[in-house]
């Protein structure tokens, strides 16, 4: 107190407004605000370095093919980081560019899948109009085969996107009839309950507990190779798990206000089955179908690797990549890589996307 009676006044020091504590205790903009001016800089020197590496990778076709493998995958840790370190600049921190890779290589590999009969590529399955072509001819973008050939002078590329159509076709169709037929199964058993419940769990629990591969064999064997019958085989595997996450769901929903009030204003059971139950549950349905699909994938890249499922000529990601057996891979790895790179990454587009949503449901 001064001797006066007044209060001291605060020191020019001390002096701070209500917007400037505001803005220094809200982490948000400070984190913005204090991203480092060089960000893009970084990206843009990674980014390059990595189009550079990529570029020897793909035309120096004067380099051994294991160098020339390594100097890709060094490519595209270097693009990746320059590339995230760009979009993170460009929209924040809550840029992921993992996601957005996958979204674009699912789009690009659907689209080129479904055009590639009037894509200009080389033969994918008659051996006969390929009898001139090399075998076994290297990946290289200046030639006719960007991918290589395979033993018949097949080019690789072609048969590569031609198999994306079996294997894709063959995954989705299995999923949306797995959705189909397990999630109104699991809807009901979740919704009814009592002895409808009991039969569909024993029915369930039974197809849980016999292992994958197994009952994929045994229905291979039985059935003819064709796409309907396989479809049909992923689809039993891909049923039980449908029923399970539709009828957890509708047991939770049930419970909810807006139900209870629709069946108190006397909707039958099946208007809120279809109404209000359904586009609820559809939603984690879903999801789990995206998840799935990959699943699907590597099973029926699975069964054509045995030998059990689509047979050559006609392509798929399993059986090429069975075509490097005998020791073929020792001497031509591209042979087994081309296929398993497709493979791996659609795998792996699928999984990440699939559990992005699940993560946000």
């Amino acid at each position: 107190m001064t001797p006066d009676g007044a209060a001291p006044s605060p020191a020019p020091s001390e002096v701070m407004t209500y917007r400037q504590q505001t803005v220094l205790l809200a982490p948000g903009p400070v984190e913005t605000l204090e991203q480092p001016k060089n960000l893009v800089l970084i990206g843009s020197i990674l980014t390059v370095i990595g189009v550079a590496l990529l570029g020897t990778a793909l035309f120096g076709s004067a380099i051994m093919m294991t160098v020339r493998i390594v100097l890709a995958l060094v490519a595209l840790v270097f693009l990746f980081k320059g590339l995230g370190k760009l979009g993170t600049s460009k929209w924040g921190s809550q840029f992921d560019l993992s996601y957005w890779l996958a979204c674009i290589w699912l789009a690009a590999l659907i689209l080129a899948a479904i055009f590639a009969p009037l894509l200009p590529l080389g033969e994918y399955k008659d051996t006969v109009k390929t009898l001139a072509e090399p075998g076994f001819a290297s990946p290289s973008l200046l030639s006719d085969h960007p991918l290589g050939t395979n033993n018949f002078g097949l080019d690789l590329l072609a048969r590569a996107l031609f198999g994306a159509r079996a294997s894709l076709t063959v995954a989705i169709c299995a999923v949306l009839i797995g959705m189909i037929i397990g999630g109104t199964i699991g809807v009901m058993a979740g919704y009814f309950r009592g002895k409808v419940d009991a039969v569909v769990g024993i029915l369930t629990n039974s197809l849980l507990a016999i292992p994958s591969l197994v009952l994929l064999i045994a229905l291979a064997a039985v059935l003819t190779s064709n796409l309907r019958n396989i479809t049909l085989a992923l689809s039993i595997l891909c049923i039980p798990s449908m029923v399970r996450i539709a009828r957890a769901n509708t047991i939770v929903v049930a419970q909810r206000e807006f139900v209870l009030a629709a069946r108190a204003m006397g909707a039958t059971k099946w208007r809120v089955i279809w109404r209000e139950l359904v586009p609820n549950v559809l939603v984690p349905v879903a999801a789990l179908g995206l998840v799935a699909v990959s699943g699907l994938i590597v099973a029926e890249a699975s069964l054509s690797f045995l030998g059990l499922g689509i047979a050559q000529p006609d392509p798929t990601w399993g059986n090429m990549i069975a075509e490097g057996q005998g020791g073929i891979v020792e001497k031509h790895p591209f042979i087994v890589l081309v296929p398993g790179v497709f493979l791996f990454l659609t795998v792996f587009s699928f999984n990440l996307i699939g559990e992005k949503y699940r993560s946000k449901l």
